[in-house]
């Protein structure tokens, strides 16, 4: 399969996920280019971007089980082609 590039962007609101997040985002780490993050200590929500390149099928599987994790939202974009 071909290899495309895109983001993923993570949104934590239960900060108590976020071992499981990490879990998920090292079991992937093939796929990943660049990671930031940003905790926001005042608030209740942390935010995980991604810049990733791999198969449609890999990135959706890190996507899915991310967005299947309670109090976490997770979206990609992905490029239509390279």
């Amino acid at each position: 399969m071909e290899k495309r590039i895109g983001t993923i962007t993570i949104l934590i609101m239960d900060r108590r996920q976020s071992p499981e997040v990490n879990q998920i985002i090292s079991e992937h780490a093939d796929i990943i280019l660049c990671r930031q993050g940003l905790p926001f200590h005042d608030r209740s929500v942390a935010v995980i971007s991604l810049i990733v390149e791999g198969t449609v099928n890999r990135i959706n599987a890190l996507t899915g089980r991310l967005g299947r994790i309670e109090g976490v939202e997770c979206k990609a974009v992905v490029t239509k082609n390279n």
